[in-house]
């Protein structure tokens, strides 16, 4: 039997899940790491630590699986995507630590670019925003502020996401490569192209010298070093964790999506070999099959959505756990006019507004807990279909909704969101799409199977049809939309 091991590198730690030749998980193992907050703003991780919690969790994933390297016939690999490593080739041992991509220390430069003009020309050529969020303006920063320029130019560095460093370390320094989905989020990387772009680099001060190989999505990275899990196992995906779960969700064709209800929100809709540009969202690359031209998406981040019920829990002590917002929010038939502008941390797509600030309008004296409750999954909703709003404004219909993550457990959040779209939403069998994109992925490159027969084998776990009324959804819309309005910018005016 082909077996398939998925190294799923995410923020807060690393897992590995073995799955069988049907694509069902048998054997998983996670491993926590520690995040790193030197300064206010600051993230940072210890690239060996993600490197030793990795290979870890691969070792007990197959040992609680009972197998062995021979009886895997492919290892795919999914990561946090925009983390900043750079190593020296020699030893192979990180000069620093890694900048995350929640890290904002460059905030400054980003909004000095902007002021310059210079973000037309970088949204032409990467589809992205001139923001910290990204790698570029991280990986000058370690250059300059860490004394690194002389050696990167020497070539004595290299720099990479996080699924180079893994990719580096798993083959024992054979191979210093990237896949497209992974450099189509360094600001570095010209998606229309699909290589790493002279002008950028000269904007970011990037040399070449430290770039990886760029490699299509789904094809061979070399094999695995014979001592790591006890023999050479090959390596045939590298998929960023948000085009990972698009692909574990069978969004092959244009139009389909996946949304991801974790903290926040990341909706990101296959747009096929066509790249469309947005107001408010992101254009980037979905993968690419080895042969095959890049496909691409439309993305949009949304800050605040499972987090938004961890605040009533305990930010205002309405419920105990957070499973408890169901029920609460199912014990009134509507929010009767409250409202809950979850800009907690600013707002995300399609708005980008850093000073927006959270709002809750429209009480009364009738107002209770359940209101606020129902509001917030709303919130969720609503926030979800602005940014399919901007999609479709970008040229691109919805044609298919699936989702996933810890707040997709929420039957009356998922119907909420359906009677909103006025599409059906569709929940995945095997929820653990991320690392099931990475292996159903890997086990494309290695030629187990293709998308024809994953799309057939995909199987929902709960499909949701829209059944509400059409004035009273028309209604809501508005409401919200008004009490976005007043969210927005606060933090410029009356406070912060």
């Amino acid at each position: 039997m082909a077996y398939v091991l998925a190294l799923d590198q995410g923020t807060t730690s690393s897992r590995a899940i073995v799955f069988d030749p049907g694509g069902r998980p048998v054997a998983s193992a996670q491993e926590p790491f520690e995040q790193h907050f030197p300064h206010p703003g600051w993230v940072e991780h210890d690239p060996e630590e993600i490197w030793r919690s990795q290979l870890a969790t691969a070792r007990a994933a197959l040992a609680r699986a009972g197998l062995k390297a021979a009886d895997l016939a492919a290892l795919g690999i999914t990561n946090q995507r925009e983390t900043v490593v750079v190593w020296e080739r020699a030893s192979g041992r990180p000069v620093s630590r890694a900048i995350v991509w929640q890290d904002r220390r460059t905030a400054a430069r980003t909004d000095a670019l902007r002021r310059e003009g210079l973000e037309p020309l970088v949204r032409k050529k990467t589809g992205l925003l001139l923001d910290p969020y990204f790698s570029a303006t991280k990986l000058a920063w370690l250059l300059d502020e860490q004394g690194l320029r002389q050696r990167a130019e020497a070539g004595e560095l290299a720099f990479g996401t996080v699924d180079s460093w893994l990719v580096w370390n798993l083959t024992g320094g054979e191979v210093h490569a990237t896949d497209v989905s992974n450099a189509a989020r360094t600001l570095l990387f010209d998606i229309r192209k699909g290589a790493w772009d002279d002008e950028l680099l000269e904007l970011f001060r990037v040399p070449r010298a430290l770039l990886p190989e760029v490699r299509p999505s789904i094809g061979p990275f070399g094999e695995t070093a014979a001592e790591l899990l006890g023999g050479a196992v090959p390596i045939y995906s590298v998929l960023g964790d948000q085009q990972a779960a698009l692909f574990g969700q069978a969004c092959f064709e244009a139009g389909m999506a996946k949304n991801t209800y974790g903290t926040g929100a990341f909706l990101v809709m296959n747009t096929g070999g066509r790249l469309r540009e947005g107001e408010g969202v992101l254009t980037t690359v979905a993968w690419q099959i080895a042969g095959e031209p890049i496909r691409y998406a439309l993305e949009g981040s949304i800050f605040v959505a499972g987090a938004a019920v961890q605040w009533l829990r305990d930010g205002l002590g309405l419920i105990r756990e957070s499973h408890e917002v169901e029920a609460l929010a199912a014990s009134v038939a509507s929010s009767e006019g409250v409202y809950f502008v979850p800009a907690l941390t600013g707002l995300g797509s399609p708005y980008w507004d850093p000073h927006a600030r959270g709002l809750l309008v429209g009480l009364t004296r009738g107002s209770g807990r359940a209101h606020i409750a129902r509001a917030t999954l709303e919130a969720i909703a609503l926030q979800v279909l602005d940014v399919v709003h901007a999609m479709e404004a970008a040229g691109a219909h919805l044609r298919t909704l699936r989702v996933d993550g810890g707040a997709a457990a929420n039957d009356l959040l998922l119907q909420i969101q359906a009677d909103l779209l006025a599409r059906a939403v569709e929940r995945p069998a095997v929820t653990e799409t991320t690392a099931l994109g990475a292996a159903m992925a890997a086990a494309v490159g290695a030629g187990l199977t293709d998308q024809a027969t994953l799309e057939r084998t995909w199987k929902p776990g709960g499909r949701f049809e829209p059944t509400g009324d059409p004035e009273e959804r028309a209604r809501l819309i508005a409401g919200w939309h008004e009490a976005v309005a007043r969210a927005r910018g606060w933090a410029e005016g009356a406070g912060s």
